[in-house]
């Protein structure tokens, strides 16, 4: 595959962009390094390599959830600007 002119417009029509035509040619030549380097990597022999499911063998440790270092509610609603008791006011903000 070849990455022409007209690739490149139909790129930046779909992207909603305005480029120059530096930036173009920029792009133009990057993105042809990049089908370059996929070439070639196309030809490695990959038959007898296993796929990557995981890039190391560590398993996740899990905790038991506990409850620590709690506020108590007064003291917490104390600093809010706006609350009535038991919950913090806030701006409405979806509509629904």
């Amino acid at each position: 595959m070849t990455i022409t002119g007209t690739l490149i417009s139909r790129l930046e029509h779909l992207a909603r962009l305005e480029l120059s035509d530096a930036e173009r040619e920029s792009l133009q030549k990057d993105l042809s390094n990049i089908l370059t380097m996929v070439e070639k990597l196309q030809e490695l022999d990959t038959k007898d390599v296993e796929p990557l499911v995981y890039l190391n063998e560590d398993v996740n440790v899990w905790r038991e959830d506990q409850v620590q270092n709690q506020v108590e509610r007064e003291k917490a609603l104390s600093n809010a600007p706006q609350q009535d008791g038991t919950f913090f006011m806030v701006p409405k903000v979806i509509d629904l």
